[in-house]
């Protein structure tokens, strides 16, 4: 994987090209370093100064420092801790091995700097407060949660001038016109993809005509419901209900038992864990669901859902990307996932460890293309033009398919969605298969 991705570095010469243009100005009377760009370009110079965000020197011999802001603890922890894992093999994969050894970006080591983000507008505070403090943070690899994310980190290290690219957020405002940062990309989908598939699932597949929703106060969730209704109605469903709940809400009998008294086809809802196995493991008492369809999605994909929901999550259906369709899938199943498992000791406890392997190497190859080396073996890095080549990257034959990023920072614009039926899902069983699949680009869901 790593040594044909070096095919993406020629994607982004036009963003080295921005370098020696924007930066390289010797007239400015800013620092200047005389090197040899990460392409090759020698006699290059970089004026910092230039750049509004400056660079990061990186010393001779000292590491490249990335940070991580993940979920790595409480109930989410599932989450987090899948993608730091990725990261982790994907350090170890720089030099085209997984063997334990690291490798190097521009011939210097990486050094992880890992903070939590809690899942919460609070941790995802906390994190890039942090990570922003530090002046050798050269990009983040997060968060897990778009509450950790909107708003809050993207912002705090968009103004450091900090690259922000997530393995896992979803919500569509991320990358929304005159809201995203201009320093944030996601490997991830936008939910504009998953909640029109789940719609197409629900209504075209099952035949189903009608459908409640329930979202906690997430963004995530909340956006996905509200994709999910909106499709679901366009196609010519009804909406029978939706409903808003706490993360923190344990007892559902009473809001399930009002849902069921206009007997819905399905019941969608994009929550979390433990409220999406609650929530499954409740609905089985409530007489009048007994024939509704039940549905989350990713956030509730993890062993803990089948753990807490019992025998009662038989049956039930859960949307994530379809691990099946990766277009790198012979890489993943016999070289990926047996490092993984012999990194973890165990499989893969969410869907999004592949993505947070692609971010880690479209941030390498991107470093490496925008680096500037100096005779004295130091590196330097200016902020804006590494920014710029993420967000060039175009036709990176990542795990999770062909990674194309557009200019508000979506980088996963052909996405395929896989509806799975427990017990066949992923996070216990890495072959499981869907009982449905469905490939839609972001150009899809604006038409």
């Amino acid at each position: 994987m790593r040594k044909r991705n070096r095919l993406a570095l020629f994607a982004l010469l036009g963003a080295l090209t921005l370098v020696a243009a924007a930066c390289a100005d010797e007239d400015e009377g800013g620092a200047e370093t005389g090197a040899t760009g990460g392409t090759g370009t020698t006699g290059a110079a970089v004026d910092c100064e230039a750049d509004p965000f400056g660079c990061v020197e990186v010393g001779a011999g000292e590491p490249i420092t990335v940070g991580t802001l993940l979920a790595i603890s409480g109930d989410v922890a599932f989450l987090g801790l899948d993608s730091q894992y990725g990261v982790e093999l994907a350090v170890d994969y720089l030099d085209g091995a997984f063997d334990g050894t690291p490798g190097q970006i521009a011939g210097h080591d990486v050094s992880l700097v890992n903070e939590d983000d809690g899942c919460s507008a609070e941790g995802g505070q906390a994190g890039a407060t942090k990570l922003a403090a530090n002046t050798q943070m050269v990009a983040v690899i997060g968060t897990s949660c778009s509450s950790a994310a909107l708003g809050v980190a993207d912002k705090i290290l968009a103004d450091q001038g900090i690259m922000l690219i997530s393995p896992s957020n979803t919500n569509p405002n991320l990358t929304a016109e005159g809201v995203t940062t201009g320093f944030y990309a996601r490997t991830a989908h936008n939910d504009k993809i998953q909640g029109a598939i789940v719609a197409d699932f629900a209504y075209d597949e099952l035949g189903a005509t009608s459908a409640a929703t329930i979202n906690d106060e997430s963004p995530y969730a909340d956006a996905l419901a509200a994709v999910f209704r909106s499709v679901f109605e366009s196609k010519g469903g009804t909406i029978t209900t939706f409903e808003a709940i706490q993360s923190s809400d344990t007892d559902f009998k009473p809001l399930l038992t009002s849902i069921a008294e206009q007997s819905p086809d399905v019941l969608y809802f994009p929550d979390f864990n433990p409220a999406c196995a609650l929530i499954t493991s409740q609905a089985a008492d409530i007489p009048g669901l007994a024939d509704t369809a039940l549905i989350g999605s990713d956030g509730c994909a993890d062993p803990s859902f089948t753990e807490t929901a019992g025998a009662a999550a038989d049956g039930a259906y859960i949307s994530q990307p379809d691990t099946s369709a990766f277009t790198q899938g012979d890489f993943y199943q016999n070289d990926f996932l047996p490092a993984y498992e012999e990194l973890v000791g165990d499989t893969p406890t969410a869907a999004f460890h592949a993505h947070s392997f692609d971010a880690m190497n479209i941030l390498a190859d991107a470093i490496e293309a925008v680096a500037v080396q100096n005779d004295d073996g130091s590196l330097t890095i200016p902020r804006t033009a590494l920014k710029d080549a993420v967000l060039a990257t175009s036709g990176y034959e990542g795990i999770t398919g062909t990674i194309t990023c557009d200019a508000l920072g979506d980088c996963a614009t052909l996405v395929t969605i896989g509806v799975y039926q427990v017990p066949d899902v992923p996070f216990d069983d890495p072959q499981a298969k869907p009982v449905f699949s469905e490939t839609k680009s972001l150009a899809d869901v604006a038409a």
